[in-house]
């Protein structure tokens, strides 16, 4: 069985660390109040207006992000399953308004555009709390606690990220893994995303919570 651990350990040193020192009630609270969470399946806004116009995405683009622009969305509803991993050529800051656990692994471990799931580790993110992932850091969408009946999660990222896939020329073999604009991403061979054409990366089980 695969241990969960603390975003507060060593373990989680090379992967990003948590963020304190900001309020991120408001954002939660609109989050909680204005978006649904699907009992089955996970919902992906990359960037919500309203989420956008509070006063603490000021705080999060200047500070956090050293004033480029971002785009402020969400991940909702209900996962046990790794399916993909994906990374992008940026940090990600998630804030959790549920308990979540998140599957990731170093972008160093993958050879040859290939990972063996068996290098992914958990890590909770408890409610209210957030981490910010290094751009080495591989990640796809959180997945339930044990007893949670699903999740509301506040994404950011630089602006356009997750959007409309770039229309690119094939130079180097990395180009095969882009799936949208500033997302690269390694599918499991039982996933969803591998019937839709991804880039089958991952190899071994198929991790579930």
């Amino acid at each position: 069985m695969l241990e969960i651990k603390s975003i507060n350990s060593d373990a989680f040193v090379q992967y990003g660390f948590p963020v304190e020192g900001y309020d991120f009630t408001e954002l939660l609270r609109l989050l909680v109040s204005s978006t649904e969470k699907p009992e089955k399946g996970v919902i992906y806004t990359p960037g919500d207006g309203s989420l956008e116009k509070l006063p603490v995405a000021v705080e999060i683009r200047d500070s956090i992000f050293g004033g480029m622009p971002v785009q402020i969305g969400y991940c909702n509803g209900s996962n046990s399953t790794l399916n993909c991993l994906e990374y992008h050529r940026s940090s990600e800051l998630i804030i959790a308004a549920d308990d979540v656990i998140l599957l990731i692994a170093p972008l160093q471990e993958m050879k040859d555009y290939i990972l063996d799931t068996s290098k992914v580790e958990a890590f909770l993110l408890p409610a209210g709390s957030a981490v910010l992932c290094y751009e080495t850091t591989l990640h796809y969408a959180p997945c339930n606690t044990s007893g949670n009946t699903g999740f509301r999660t506040i994404i950011v990222l630089p602006e356009a990220t997750n959007t409309e896939k770039p229309d690119i020329t094939n130079h180097r073999d990395e180009d095969k893994l882009l799936w949208a604009r500033n997302k690269w991403l390694l599918a499991h061979p039982d996933s969803p995303e591998a019937k839709q054409g991804a880039f089958v990366g991952l190899s071994g089980s198929n991790i579930t919570i």
